[in-house]
């Protein structure tokens, strides 16, 4: 899992399965399908942490779930991405940019709703640690993030 990191995807932001503001209170941005079937074969499933730029706007620190979402079942695999920024309305069409850069978790089961969400919990503060660090605050600036108007 790790060779694969960095990674650096974008795609439009779908409609997802409506549980992460509504259910979770934890809004994400969802890939398209086409994004996720090009994830390399070695990228484990889990959470991960990075950076994400949603069309022109700046570069946040964001953290995703890879993986078909154990607690709900899900039958298609899925890359959700929670952006650590308020954002004033949903942002359905907008081209978004991510640049995964560490592992946090393996993706698991939960016997409740609140455990799940105390996990997120956990996921985000992790994330929010781990972008801190020097050598994870470079990629802000990465030519990624300035090429992605012109390069979608």
């Amino acid at each position: 899992m790790n060779e694969c990191l960095p990674y650096f995807t974008r795609g439009q932001v779908i409609k997802g399965f409506g549980r992460g503001s509504k259910e979770l209170g934890i809004p994400t941005a969802n890939f398209p399908e086409d994004v996720v079937s090009k994830l390399p074969a070695g990228f484990s499933t889990g959470v991960y942490y990075g950076w994400a730029k949603v069309d022109d706007g700046s570069v946040e620190k964001m953290v995703m779930s890879i993986g078909w979402n154990p607690y709900y079942k899900n039958k298609k695999k899925s890359m959700e991405t929670h952006i650590l920024h308020s954002f004033k309305e949903d942002f359905y069409g907008s081209v978004l940019s991510v640049a995964i850069l560490g592992y946090i978790r393996e993706e698991r089961g939960f016997s409740s709703l609140d455990e799940l969400i105390t996990a997120i919990k956990s996921d985000i503060a992790e994330a929010e640690r781990q972008l801190e660090r020097p050598e994870r605050k470079i990629f802000i600036t990465d030519n990624f993030f300035e090429d992605q108007i012109n390069s979608s």
